[in-house]
């Protein structure tokens, strides 16, 4: 019997390092972390970008992060250009790890010029971070999950 004495992590070998600095340095050029752009929002003053909530009316209504601007993807040929400025980069986000919604609008607006990053986790982690939100009913906090925000807001990375 031949078996592989490589284990799976290592099959494929890692890449040399230079590489995998242009990868990850272009992944977070189009990436940005729930905790990241909810320090930046509570910094006060003008973070220097915009937060689009791609997902449907009834997704918004049950909560959305506060200050986005409503877009669901379907509506971005048409209504991006009245909603948003195009020299003010665009962070989008859907439901959560499970959903494409922010990576299809944020592949919509930079179709149509927009500078755009995508937020990692979406509206769930958001929540789950302990995040204050906004429903139709108005503001609401959930406290955070232990597994993702040990210390609220802060993912230790």
């Amino acid at each position: 019997m031949i078996t592989d004495s490589v284990n799976p992590v290592l099959r494929v070998a890692p890449a040399p390092p230079a590489e995998a600095a242009a990868h990850f340095r272009a992944s977070l050029a189009f990436h940005a972390d729930v905790s990241d752009v909810a320090a930046a929002l509570a910094a006060g003053g003008d973070p220097g970008f915009v937060v689009v909530d791609s997902r449907s009316t009834e997704s918004w209504d049950q909560g959305h992060v506060p200050g986005a601007i409503h877009l669901p993807t379907a509506l971005v040929p048409e209504q991006a250009e009245q909603l948003l400025d195009k020299s003010v980069p665009v962070v989008t986000y859907c439901w959560g790890p499970g959903c494409n919604g922010a990576t299809r609008a944020a592949l919509a607006l930079a179709e149509l010029g927009y500078q755009v990053k995508e937020m990692l986790g979406g509206f769930e982690y958001w929540v789950r971070e302990g995040f204050a939100y906004e429903t139709w009913q108005g503001p609401a906090r959930r406290d955070a999950d232990p597994l993702t925000a040990p210390v609220a807001g802060a993912c230790g990375c």
